[in-house]
């Protein structure tokens, strides 16, 4: 049984809901780590937050300042889905997250080699027409009763294999 309390949140704030019945406990913990490692201090928090249901999603919880010039209006405080399991399709990958967060929280910053691969990527899917990131031909990967990652579909001997935990 879980509770809530108050308390002060410190933003930003980024929110790993995954799904302990698919074994995702490592990869959120990793992204947590990931993220924490590029952005540092100009990261508030970031929570781990288990849940069931095939859930793995990426939320932040940012200050929006008033779009008024010369306004006395405090900033506001906005939740952003950085990343859904299920409308993207899978899971992101580590330098699409990072670029995620960075175009909220610090969007000058340089991400440097990252940035050099992602604008060569779309350049890539430009010209090809390949979507690549949330594309539904992708395979999504899914834990197993061992934790072992497995692709949507693809079972052994070309059966149709089904995450039953993620329906």
């Amino acid at each position: 049984m879980t509770t809530q309390a108050t308390s002060t949140v410190r933003v930003p704030r980024i929110a790993i809901e995954f799904c302990t019945q698919c074994k995702w406990n490592l990869r959120a913990a990793y992204f947590a780590q990931e993220l924490l490692q590029t952005f540092g201090t100009s990261i508030g928090e970031i929570a781990l937050i288990p849940v069931t249901g095939g859930t793995f999603t990426v939320t932040m919880t940012h200050a929006t300042a008033s779009t008024a010039p010369d306004s006395e209006t405090p900033a506001s405080v906005t939740d952003t889905v950085i990343w859904d399991r299920k409308t993207e399709n899978g899971f992101p990958e580590t330098k699409e997250l990072k670029n995620r967060v960075r175009n909220i929280i610090e969007p000058n910053r340089d991400l440097g080699h990252i940035d050099r691969r992602l604008k060569k990527d779309q350049e890539a899917q430009s010209k090809s027409g390949v979507s690549g990131v949330g594309d539904p031909s992708v395979a999504r990967l899914h834990g197993d009763s061992n934790g072992q990652q497995i692709a949507v579909g693809e079972g052994k001997g070309g059966e149709q294999k089904e995450c039953e935990d993620c329906k």
